[in-house]
């Protein structure tokens, strides 16, 4: 089925009742399935002091919520912004199969939303990146692991 840009108009929309209402910057999203929307976002992150509350994000939720699954596998985003990484991850964890997007990381790095940063930083070993990683207490951490892997009942996901 070929994409439908009434899908990213509807996103578009959204990016600009958000950035007009100073929710946020320029991104809308929408989570489509069969056709329909099931999901819809804007960048919220000054309107709930939330710097996780992206376009994609709000969408993403408000799809799983409506279809009371964290599920979206068989669903497509449309999204004003090429997604920054994490709302890559936010996509890859709720199997979203399809991504629409309308400006690129470059075309927002534009007007300060450089997310080139971000990726070349997940290129670098965890020690040299801008905040530092190290691991801390990793058999007591690991122990985790075992006692997850025995829930009777665990739903994979």
């Amino acid at each position: 089925m070929p994409a439908d840009p009434r899908f990213m108009r509807r996103a578009i929309e959204l990016a600009r009742i958000g950035m007009n209402s100073g929710a946020g910057g320029p991104f809308g999203a929408v989570v489509v399935k069969d056709g329909e929307i099931i999901g819809e976002g804007h960048n919220r992150v000054l309107s709930t002091l939330d710097p996780t509350a992206h376009g994609e994000v709000v969408a993403i939720r408000d799809a799983c919520n409506k279809l009371g699954s964290f599920s979206l596998d068989g669903c497509e985003i449309h999204t004003t912004g090429e997604p920054c990484p994490m709302c890559l991850g936010a996509i890859l964890w709720s199997r979203i199969s399809r991504i629409y997007y309308g400006f690129s990381i470059t075309d927002a790095a534009t007007i300060g939303f450089d997310d080139r940063e971000f990726y070349r930083q997940f290129s670098l070993p965890a020690a040299e990146r801008r905040v530092p990683c190290k691991q801390l207490a990793p058999e007591e951490a690991k122990e985790l692991l075992v006692e997850y892997a025995a829930l009777p009942g665990r739903v994979a996901y």
